[in-house]
């Protein structure tokens, strides 16, 4: 199996983004899988190296990335040494830097006799969720989606505006949500809120779920407090084509965690991963 851990994408006037490859070396054109994390998440969360080899050993191209501006450096894309980076984050960055991706493995490149262009699926969990779906109603390349405990708004995320910390963020300029992990403070400068504003129309993930026309599985676990069950049911309502599987005892991660020390997948989340490989075969 070929592991390629940290490869960069460089655009001009962009900030570069971080990636990994995973594929067995063989002649069999392959799926393609792009894997999007999620809110303070990076491609080398927990276990997500395991993911990407399962994929692999199933024959699939599986890439990961980290959202240019997730808060992660070229020489440390682990965690949030660049906080400016993760402030200046929004929306629409994410949805730009899914298309450098998918233009990068669409064009001539290392892995082109290795991909099966019309079998290009994205996957998405959580927040990460909510963009491949956006992408996927915009971009013809995506064949297909899968989320993993995914968002199913965008707005509902913000705080509302008649609120005093909505007032102190505008008036202020930035707002701080604790990381209980890594004990940060992590900022959301208002360029977020502004963002979304000028691209709701765009950023609806409703609207974008309802355009589709290619297989899409959510996954979603029945304990999941941090995006609630009943976004799992809205997205599923959204769509006729949509199919959904509700995992029983699963929450937010599907019982893995970061660091993850352990070299096999949780039992939710190995189901998760193994689900979603059955779902591509089925379909390409």
């Amino acid at each position: 199996m070929n592991v390629e851990k940290n490869l960069i994408l460089e655009e001009k006037n962009k900030k570069s983004i971080v990636y990994d490859v995973f594929h067995l070396n063989n002649s069999i054109r392959k799926p393609l899988v792009v894997f999007s994390h999620g809110y303070k998440g990076f491609k080398d969360w927990g276990p997500w190296d395991l993911v990407g080899k399962e994929f692999a050993k199933h024959n699939f191209v599986f890439v990961k990335f980290n959202f240019s501006h997730n808060g992660g450096t070229l020489n440390n894309p682990i965690d949030f040494p660049d906080l400016k980076a993760f402030g200046n984050n929004n929306y629409t960055h994410e949805l730009d830097d899914i298309d450098r991706v998918l233009n990068f493995f669409k064009t001539s490149n290392p892995y082109s006799k290795n991909i099966d262009l019309n079998a290009i699926i994205l996957i998405g969990h959580s927040r990460g969720g909510g963009s491949i779906l956006i992408k996927a109603s915009e971009n013809l390349l995506v064949k297909g989606v899968i989320t993993w405990a995914g968002v199913s708004d965008f707005k509902a995320r913000f705080l509302k505006e008649n609120t005093p910390g909505f007032k102190a963020w505008k008036d202020k300029g930035v707002t701080y949500v604790k990381n209980q992990r890594t004990e940060q403070s992590m900022p959301h400068f208002f360029q977020f809120y502004e963002d979304f504003r000028k691209n709701e129309k765009r950023l609806n993930i409703r609207s974008a779920v309802e355009k589709l026309k290619i297989p899409y599985l959510i996954i979603h676990g029945d304990k999941d407090q941090s995006v609630l069950p009943f976004e799992a049911e809205n997205l599923m309502s959204w769509n006729k084509l949509n199919k959904l599987l509700i995992l029983e005892e699963g929450n937010h991660t599907f019982s893995a965690k970061h660091p993850w020390p352990f070299n096999y997948l949780p039992k939710e989340l190995k189901q998760v991963t193994l689900s979603s490989i059955k779902f591509i075969k089925s379909n390409f």
